[in-house]
């Protein structure tokens, strides 16, 4: 009975029979032995393509391209520069950077929504920049669409707001036009701004292409409806905007003062080279070469607006040396002076993530 007792004692309280041999706790690891190390499979690595940083460096890739495409037009350009008078060349740099300031009041005036200034401005410049890169326009409203849309504004009411920005400008800057060829009826002869025999095909054009716009919103459904909403969301926003008398003011405002200044740097240019033009004649030249080149879809204008300006130089009276040399100095102060740093702004721009 002494025995029995014992063998009953040594069970465990689990009820289950202890063994002679100790077993491993449970939970504790095993420890691997010291010549030998856990080996993993190699993860397949992917290579990311760095798309931001090709974006910060192709502006200035195409500043370069442009650049060499036009090196005659910048060598001569700075020549004339160095003969001119300087306090009206710096008159015309400081008026050049007016015009950034204008297009940020009336981008500002365009839209509801408070955009942050400092970062408005500097994406005006850049979109400067971008303009002259890409063809007219493009540039600078893809800029402008991209940064509204990183400031939290949805897509559909930032392309009103870009629709809204550039109907101002344009009713603006005809405005003006008519205005001064009302003023001075003689100041300019519209005639050689085209090539003759060009108006009646230019008209032609023009029908056939809205013609074609209208039947193609007409007989397509999904283009129907997406025009629709558009203009919806555009008239919408147009209200809204007038309905604030500040942005109303920003808008307008900022759209007469944008061409204004524009006319200014040519006539201060003007004035460095002794171009012997009436003031209120090489701003109506400036405003009537700028309405004929919109229709040219060429990068910035360059080229054609060259052209353009000077043949509505020479239609207001001015000699054709003294003209060819205000017009390539007036672009080099407007155009390739700012590209550089407009470029360099810009691929800022897009590491910073503002656009």
């Amino acid at each position: 009975m002494h025995f029995g007792v014992g063998r009953s004692a040594v069970k465990s309280a689990a009820g289950q029979p202890s063994s002679p041999h100790p077993q491993p706790s449970v939970g504790r690891a095993r420890r691997a032995s010291p010549g030998v190390t856990a080996t993993q499979p190699p993860r397949p690595r992917t290579r990311r393509v760095p798309v931001r940083r090709i974006l910060c460096l192709l502006p200035l890739v195409l500043v370069l391209v442009v650049a060499v495409r036009h090196r005659s037009v910048l060598v001569e350009g700075f020549a004339h520069l160095a003969t001119a008078r300087w306090p009206w060349l710096v008159a015309a740099v400081g008026v050049t950077c007016l015009t950034w300031v204008a297009a940020a009041v009336t981008r500002q005036g365009a839209l509801v929504e408070r955009l942050p200034a400092g970062r408005l401005l500097a994406t005006q410049f850049a979109a400067g920049a971008a303009n002259h890169l890409l063809p007219t326009g493009m540039g600078a409203s893809a800029v402008n669409l991209r940064f509204m849309t990183v400031c939290g504004v949805p897509l559909s009411r930032s392309s009103a707001a870009l629709a809204l920005y550039l109907l101002a400008e344009s009713v603006a800057r005809v405005g003006l036009l008519l205005a001064l060829l009302v003023t001075f009826p003689r100041a300019l002869r519209l005639g050689p701004l085209l090539p003759a025999h060009t108006s009646t095909p230019l008209l032609v054009t023009a029908v056939v292409v809205v013609c074609g716009a209208a039947a193609a919103v007409l007989l397509v459904r999904r283009l129907r409806s997406a025009v629709s909403g558009f203009v919806r969301t555009a008239l919408r926003e147009a209200r809204a905007v007038h309905a604030r008398p500040t942005r109303a003011l920003a808008l307008w405002g900022g759209s007469l003062a944008f061409p204004v200044l524009q006319a200014g740097v040519l006539v201060t240019v003007g004035l460095a080279l002794g171009l012997d033009i009436p003031v209120t004649h090489m701003a109506l030249a400036y405003l009537a070469a700028t309405v004929a080149v919109a229709l040219v879809p060429t990068p910035g204008g360059l080229g054609s607006v060259e052209a353009a300006l000077v043949v509505a130089l020479v239609a207001a009276g001015g000699p054709v040396a003294v003209v060819t040399a205000v017009v390539l100095a007036f672009r080099v102060v407007t155009v390739w002076l700012p590209l550089l740093p407009g470029a360099l702004t810009l691929g800022a721009l897009v590491r910073l993530k503002v656009i």
